[in-house]
């Protein structure tokens, strides 16, 4: 088993910045991909999909969603296990609960974290 825990949500104006953190815990040998999702206000609903944010593989290998390239930078360290999304240039349309996503075999998720930016 993965678990794993997620910090650093919060509220930020817009043009602002935020870290989020991914703490990995258990059989971690087995992570393979790592990744941030998030669901927007009003998406809370069982069976409504997470809008992938961010993914990165063990060999570093990134990939964005189009709406946060260049603003978003997602990044691991292997040897804490630890994940990180570094978020610059927030915009309202960012206010979501972000989840950590740990792919070992089975998939294990965090519990979210809010991330709400004011206009």
């Amino acid at each position: 088993q993965v678990q794993v825990v997620e910090s650093g949500g919060g509220l930020v104006q817009a043009g602002g910045s935020l870290r989020l953190s991914c703490a990995a815990s258990g059989s971690t040998f087995k992570i393979k991909t790592m990744g941030w999702y998030r669901q927007a206000p009003g998406k809370q609903v069982p069976g409504k999909q997470r809008e992938v944010v961010a993914s990165i593989t063990t060999d570093g290998v990134t990939n964005y969603a189009d709406s946060v390239k260049g603003r978003f930078t997602i990044s691991r360290d292997n040897a804490k296990n630890t994940m990180y999304l570094q978020m610059n240039s927030l915009k309202p349309e960012d206010t979501a609960v972000y989840y950590c996503n740990i792919r070992w075999g089975p998939t294990s998720w965090g519990q979210g974290t809010q991330v709400t930016v004011s206009s």
